[in-house]
């Protein structure tokens, strides 16, 4: 998954801090990214995943 993450999120030793969100291989994002998506309430967007019907 490390392979996945991209470059300006890896840290100068290379290896990305937790938590890092992975939809299957699809690299998602960074906790702060999550969050940010949550705030704007476009989770299932940030995870790639289709809305439930009825949902905004």
């Amino acid at each position: 998954m490390r392979e996945n993450v991209p470059g300006e999120k890896k840290p100068q030793n290379g290896i990305p801090l937790p938590p890092q969100i992975f939809n299957e291989e699809q690299y998602c994002g960074d906790f702060d990214s999550f969050f940010s998506a949550k705030e704007e309430n476009i989770i299932y967007s940030f995870l790639g995943l289709a809305p439930p019907p009825g949902s905004q």
